[in-house]
């Protein structure tokens, strides 16, 4: 038997038994709001009602163009992406994949340092590339994963830098066009 609601204005919902045998309970909830089910578009789970854990948007920034540097200060790598957090509670996973490649004089120890920036602030450094292997080049693929907190629903930029350290030589990023990629997710917390 089919129940049939109709609308306060005009038209009707009619609530089909399934054609299975035995008995089916549907528990609607005790409170108010709005049931979510699955079949037709426009039909989400509103993003506040997300568990924590959940991932509310992806935003990726890639590069392949080649740049370099023989400074000591820190140089854009050109890696960059913007995100804008929906909730100043969540977190951001940044993700980041960048080839560093980097020649010397192998008997002066230089290399590059790469850190990671949200804006102007730090939020890590990460290891020199030590030139000590000999033949003077080091060719790395820089990846790490950052869980960052940065407490807004502004813009928020992230992007890579890089600098020369010790001895004499070039570093560079994106050497020969080989991508580099940064992935930006908002979780919720």
């Amino acid at each position: 038997m089919s129940i049939v609601l109709l609308g306060s204005t005009s038209g009707s919902i009619t609530l089909q038994e399934p054609a299975v045998s035995g008995s089916t309970v549907l528990s609607l909830p005790a409170v108010s709001g709005t049931l979510i089910t699955t079949g037709s578009s426009g039909q989400s789970i509103p993003k506040a009602a997300l568990p924590t854990g959940s991932v509310l948007q992806v935003v990726n920034g890639s590069t392949s163009t080649e740049v370099s540097t023989t400074s000591t200060s820190d140089s854009d790598t050109g890696l960059t992406a913007t995100i804008t957090p929906l909730y100043s509670t969540s977190k951001i996973l940044i993700l980041i994949s960048q080839k560093i490649f980097a020649n010397n004089d192998a008997a002066n120890n230089g290399g590059a340092t790469i850190k990671l920036l949200r804006g102007a602030t730090n939020l890590i450094t990460a290891g020199r590339v030590a030139l000590s292997d000999g033949t003077g080049a080091m060719d790395i693929y820089f990846t790490t994963s950052y869980l960052d907190s940065p407490a807004t629903t502004s813009a928020t930029t992230y992007k890579t830098t890089y600098a020369r350290y010790g001895g004499v030589g070039t570093v560079f990023a994106q050497l020969t066009s080989c991508p580099s990629g940064i992935t930006l997710m908002e979780i919720a917390a």
